[in-house]
Formats: structure tokens, sequence, C-alpha cells
């Protein structure tokens, strides 16, 4: 009996498909879920980002499971940006977004991804990246013009680095997909060890 080849990715990110999509490999289904992503008392960054992405897979295959769907293999991850042991919100305010620019600025602090896969036969495994990204200084106008932006909305830490934010970043060591959202070669890698092996989907063309 052949292992189906369907992924399900358990977030309604769009940075994670296109991430996936820039990997050559299109999910077959998009299966968001909503849970409480609030950290637990003295619950550490790395532990967080872990428990998230495993809960965010569970709940996907328990979903799933409901549906009646065919086994798939189910793809989850979460993202944490956190200064020393403090965690920074998925900013949802200007206020929220102004408070992690102000703490930021000048500043290194790291990303962390837990990213979780659940194959057909139900194993869980997990991969747990960090990223050091650090910050020039910020002027006020500079977090002024950022906060007028938008792309603060929802972004943890308050910032997307594909975007404006790019600018503001002096060093960075790790995984930048990391910081994105979705550290590919660490999540490529996790799939195929569980023996998923997609038809990658490359797009060709012509150089200007």
């Amino acid at each position: 009996m052949s292992v189906p080849q369907k992924l399900v990715l358990a977030s309604g990110s769009p940075r994670r498909i296109e991430l996936l999509q820039q990997a050559g490999i299109e999910p077959d289904r998009v299966f968001a879920t909503d849970i409480d992503e609030t950290p637990n008392r003295a619950e550490h960054p790395r532990s967080l980002a872990k428990r998230l992405a495993q809960t965010k897979a569970e709940r996907a295959a328990e979903g799933l499971k409901r549906q009646g769907e065919e086994p798939s293999f189910i793809l989850a991850a979460d993202t944490v940006v956190a200064v020393g042991r403090r965690i920074l919100p998925k900013a949802e305010t200007l206020e929220d977004a102004q408070d992690c620019l102000k703490l930021l600025s000048g500043r290194a602090h790291r990303v962390y991804s837990g990213v979780c896969v659940i194959t057909p036969s139900g194993k869980s495994r997990m991969r747990l990246v960090e990223t050091r990204v650090r910050f020039k200084r910020l002027s006020r106008a500079e977090i002024d013009a950022y906060l007028t932006s938008g792309q603060w909305r929802g972004k943890a830490g308050g910032y997307a680095i594909q975007g404006l934010a790019g600018i503001f970043v002096v060093k960075l060591v790790g995984s930048y997909t990391n910081v994105v959202g979705l550290p590919l070669y660490e999540t490529i890698s996790l799939l195929a060890g569980d023996g998923f092996k997609p038809e990658l989907q490359f797009q060709t063309g012509m150089a200007v």
C-alpha cells in the first residue's frame, strides 16, 4: 500500500503558503485552527513555539478525522519573537506594534519557530529553529513611518522582515525564512524524513 502524498497546512498564514510555494510545494488543503496562544506562566519562548505548533497540528488532525478525511501529512508551525525570555505579542494594535519596535530598537532578539509534522500513520515529529536578529537604532520618524505602513498588523514582534522592516536589520544569524514565518530547509527536511515526496512545482521562465 503506497503512502498518501497529500499535504495539509494547519495554518491560514499567507506567508507560510507563499513560502511553501517558493519551495515548489502546493498544499493540498489549508486547515487553519483557532487556539489560545497565550503563554503559560514563566513559559520559555522555545517551549511556547513548540507547544503551539504541536497543538495546531493535533487540532487539525482531530478536525480532519471528524470530517472523515483520508490520512495525510499535516504541517503546522508557530513563530515566537523574544528579547531574552520576554515574549513579544503578535501586534494587533498600534500600541502593541509601537511598544515592540521601541523594545527592538538597537537590540538583538531571537525568533523561534516550532515546526510539527504528523504523518498519515499518526507519528508526530517536531523541529525547533532559532534565528538571531539585530535591529539598528530606530528614530521616532522611522517608527512612525513603519506604523503608518500597517505591515506590523498580526506579526509576531510587530514587524515583517520581508517588507519595509528589512531595512532595520543590521545582522541576522540563522534562517531568514524562519523570521518570515516558516524555516524552509528544516521544514522540507522534516517532511522528507517522514517519507513525504512531493512533486515539486517549479515555474520556468526565460530571463529578460
